[in-house]
């Protein structure tokens, strides 16, 4: 794999892929700097001096290269588009950078969005009948039949929390919050309540790791995921289905909403109690971790399915089942 591009557009390929793991399914020969790229982004030891307007598509070919990517921070008439178009029809492929983060880290790149791009790529479609009827049968059905399974499970955590501090101060062991959902309206999810009773009395605030607010029996309910059980009644209600992007507090999303490009696109699904953010990024609770999430739920909302959604799911059981979570 050849970048095209050797600026700031090209330095997220460098800074994001920068380990072996991350490049296990490509080889990275280098970097070529296009007219009008930013300079200093890219190692010198990485550029690759090339004669691009005039070479590419030989060098192309005697270097075995299968894909180009295309990364110049400029490229109005700064590429060569008929040896681009020569390489394309002998069999090497074209990509943007976009779309090239997209399907090798399964993620959006949110700062390297431009409104066409969402408009005309493939994806960001589903029929209105998938996200209505269908849809909302299919997450009753599954919330049917966890409920059948765990309601065991959620009458014990209600007594633990009971015994634990309910019973002193007569707090409920439920917990209920204001959250975004579909279309921005906001909603009361249901959680079992995993901190104290006065775990907000300064405000608003992101749940940390190790959090300190969090009780003794909270800990535990939050490793298994146990607490967000009770958002099967929001399932129910339609506010939440089981896989979409997690929803968010308004005092941050109106925030959020101002400081990261996109962000209120990932109202337009509605809320799971899963996602692929959870899958793929850790446990995170400040502002770049939000836009890190986002990258992977635009990612959702681009390829949504039911295969993704199965997908989905079937790893959360295993996180749960093992303990992998927060």
């Amino acid at each position: 794999m050849l970048v095209l591009g050797a600026g700031e557009r090209a330095a997220i390929i460098e800074k994001r892929m920068r380990r072996n793991v991350d490049r296990k399914y490509f080889d990275l020969i280098g970097f070529v700097s296009i007219a009008g790229d930013k300079e200093g982004f890219i190692p010198d030891e990485k550029l690759i001096p090339l004669d691009y307007m005039n070479d590419l598509f030989t060098f192309a070919e005697n270097n075995d290269i299968d894909q180009l990517v295309i990364a110049c921070d400029e490229r109005r008439n700064m590429l060569p588009v008929d040896l681009l178009f020569k390489c394309k029809t002998r069999g090497i492929d074209v990509t943007e950078i976009l779309d090239f983060i997209e399907s090798e880290t399964g993620q959006i790149a949110v700062n390297l969005i431009y409104p066409s791009w969402v408009i005309y790529s493939n994806g960001f479609a589903n029929s209105h009948r998938f996200k209505t009827n269908l849809d909302y049968r299919l997450n009753v059905l599954l919330a049917l039949i966890t409920l059948a399974v765990t309601w065991p499970i959620m009458l014990i955590t209600a007594l633990l929390i009971y015994l634990e501090d309910g019973r002193k101060t007569g707090a409920s062991v439920f917990y209920k919050q204001t959250r975004v959902g579909f279309d921005g309206q906001p909603f009361q999810i249901i959680k079992f309540r995993s901190m104290g009773i006065d775990a907000e009395k300064n405000g608003a605030q992101w749940a940390v790791t190790n959090d300190m607010r969090v009780t003794r029996v909270g800990r535990i309910i939050r490793k298994y995921r146990i607490d967000e059980l009770p958002q099967l009644f929001n399932v129910f209600k339609g506010e939440m289905g089981f896989v979409g992007p997690r929803p968010e507090r308004p005092e941050f999303v109106n925030q959020l909403v101002k400081d990261i490009p996109y962000y209120a696109q990932r109202h337009n699904v509605r809320p799971g109690l899963t996602g692929w953010a959870q899958l793929k990024y850790p446990y995170g609770a400040t502002a770049e971790d939000a836009l890190e999430k986002l990258k992977f739920d635009l990612y959702y909302i681009k390829h949504r399915s039911l295969l993704l959604d199965l997908t989905i799911l079937i790893r959360t059981v295993e996180i749960v089942v093992f303990g992998k979570g927060r």
